[in-house]
């Protein structure tokens, strides 16, 4: 809750951009987070949805935000868990109604125990309810009944009547959330300064013969020691073959010497998340073969945040890193053929097979769905973008070549801005020099 009483007026902002977007008789609802269960009467430590938490900033599970605009006045509703001193005693330290008016800003606020009797009086005579259905089922459910009520009450008195038309504004949400606030933007930065707390200190640590965990040990110390901070995904640290696995989490393997090691890791602070990848050599020194993959990758990278300004298409810019990629690629002896032939049949993607970027904001991957549907999307003030380019080379024993078992990531955080862009992460060594340097400081 201690973000709540500075950042309050950016909330009511950010209802009231939503309620703008909103036709007359329409309530938009949008339910938090469901608590997960581990195993057994286990449960993992509560994260809030990341939608619900943009508009409240409210931590709290069984918790339900409806915007109601009518045409001559707006509310703002909330129903939430009540106080309960003994389920304090247990660390259920939920803030209840006369709290929640207080600190959310909100005009009503109600138990979440009476949702059943109040929420189809709320949704009565109006025309549209903007819901996101089909994501729980139980929350669905919830709304149905209310919707039901109203028709059958309906039937025998003319003063009640159901919503009749639905729709979605989480597409609205999303872009909305694209351009972050000042507020916002403090907070990723944080997310990145203890992120290159935490690369750093594993970098340091590598050495041969060492297992991956214990590189994964070293950075969730430093996201523990910098105030408990959680991770924004799960930790990837993945040597020798395992650096050609791109979701490779289980980090088992003993490091060995003449190996890379693929280190991906971000943390979130106040849900805020970030995500960087570096890719070292476990004993200090790149090869020859290995070098020349990592400078192909590093160019991809500084290409596109040269690129990254206002009113740059993605596509555009996604199309001059990956004829690059290709160039380099057909360079080194990886393919053969025309250069555009070989980006028309994405020849490029046994090699690189993930997107080039994705948002970071509230989720590690950040309102991606409406970039997917808009081609000719453009950055803007404000976009906090993560950069991922990377070439992985599994072994295969058809195929003769001296960088078979090469896999290299390298992703930055960058902050669009009004004259260009800012990159959050560039304080984690990236040149391979600075990398042999700070690793032969440590031997």
């Amino acid at each position: 809750m201690c973000c709540l009483k500075k950042m309050n007026k950016e909330y009511v902002f950010r209802r009231k951009q939503m309620i703008k977007k909103m036709v007359p008789k329409s309530a938009f609802i949008i339910f938090s987070a469901e608590e997960k269960i581990r195993n057994a009467d286990n449960k993992y430590k509560y994260r809030q949805d990341s939608n619900f938490f943009y508009l409240t900033g409210f931590n709290e599970p069984k918790s339900l935000l409806i915007l109601v605009k009518q045409i001559k006045y707006n509310k703002c509703i909330l129903f939430n868990q009540n106080t309960n001193e003994l389920k304090k005693i247990w660390g259920e330290n939920n803030i209840g109604q006369e709290s929640a008016i207080k600190l959310l800003k909100i005009d009503y606020s109600y138990s979440w125990n009476n949702i059943n009797n109040k929420l189809y009086l709320i949704l009565n005579n109006l025309d549209t309810i903007y819901y996101q259905f089909g994501i729980n089922d139980k929350n669905d459910k919830l709304l149905f009944m209310a919707i039901n009520i109203l028709r059958k009450k309906k039937i025998i008195n003319k003063n009640f009547s159901p919503p009749n038309n639905f729709s979605d504004l989480i597409p609205v949400l999303q872009k909305i959330r694209l351009i972050k606030s000042k507020e916002e933007i403090c907070k990723i930065k944080h997310a990145c300064f203890v992120t290159k707390l935490a690369h750093i200190r594993a970098i340091k640590y590598c050495k041969p013969e060492k297992y991956e965990y214990e590189l994964a040990a070293e950075i969730q110390h430093e996201f523990l020691i910098n105030g408990n901070l959680d991770n924004s995904y799960n930790i990837i640290v993945g040597s020798g073959i395992n650096t050609c696995i791109l979701h490779y989490i289980e980090n088992k393997r003993k490091m060995k010497s003449g190996e890379l090691v693929l280190i991906d890791a971000g943390c979130e602070y106040k849900n805020y998340a970030s995500d960087v990848t570096r890719t070292i050599p476990v004993n200090g020194k790149f090869s020859k073969e290995q070098l020349v993959i990592y400078n192909v990758v590093l160019e991809m990278l500084n290409l596109f945040i040269k690129l990254c300004k206002p009113k740059s298409k993605i596509k555009n810019i996604k199309n001059k890193v990956i004829h690059l990629l290709v160039k380099r690629l057909k360079h080194i002896g990886l393919l053969s053929g025309n250069i555009k032939d070989l980006i028309y049949q994405k020849s490029y993607k046994k090699y690189f097979m993930h997107k080039l970027f994705h948002f970071i904001g509230l989720d590690v991957h950040d309102t991606s769905d409406y970039l997917i549907n808009n081609k000719n999307f453009y950055l803007k003030s404000g976009m906090t973008i993560a950069i991922e380019p990377g070439i992985y080379i599994p072994i295969n024993k058809k195929i003769k070549s001296p960088y078979q078992g090469i896999g290299i990531r390298i992703e930055d955080n960058i902050l669009i801005t009004k004259k260009g862009n800012i990159n959050l992460t560039k304080d984690i060594v990236r040149k391979s020099i600075e990398i042999e340097n700070l690793m032969k400081k440590n031997k």
